[in-house]
């Protein structure tokens, strides 16, 4: 179940890579504990994926308790923390033995 939301984790920080100059303006970088601690406070949202983006950026997935909101920031080398999208209604995959991503 970790390797298919990983995956679909990866996946969504690739599209949403795309849009994060924009993402970048309206919404400025900080410090990772900064955000966390926003994202708990106001959503009680936690880490539940991550995974190494090719620029050398620390991809995570965040997501309520009751999965009514998600986040996926990045966290470059530098030790700065930007959010890349967020969103309602997180829903996991189900894993399918013998199917391919």
């Amino acid at each position: 179940m970790l390797k298919v939301l990983l995956s679909a984790a990866l996946v969504t920080a690739g599209l949403a890579l795309a849009a994060a100059p924009v993402l970048a303006q309206e919404t400025p970088c900080t410090e990772r504990t900064a955000v966390l601690k926003q994202l708990s406070g106001q959503y009680s949202e936690a880490p539940v994926a991550m995974g190494l983006a090719n620029n050398g950026g620390v991809i995570e997935l965040l997501n309520s308790r009751d999965r009514t909101t998600w986040t996926l920031i990045i966290t470059m080398p530098d030790g700065m923390t930007c959010p890349i999208a967020a969103g309602q209604s997180w829903e996991s995959v189900p894993v399918i033995v013998g199917s391919r991503i």
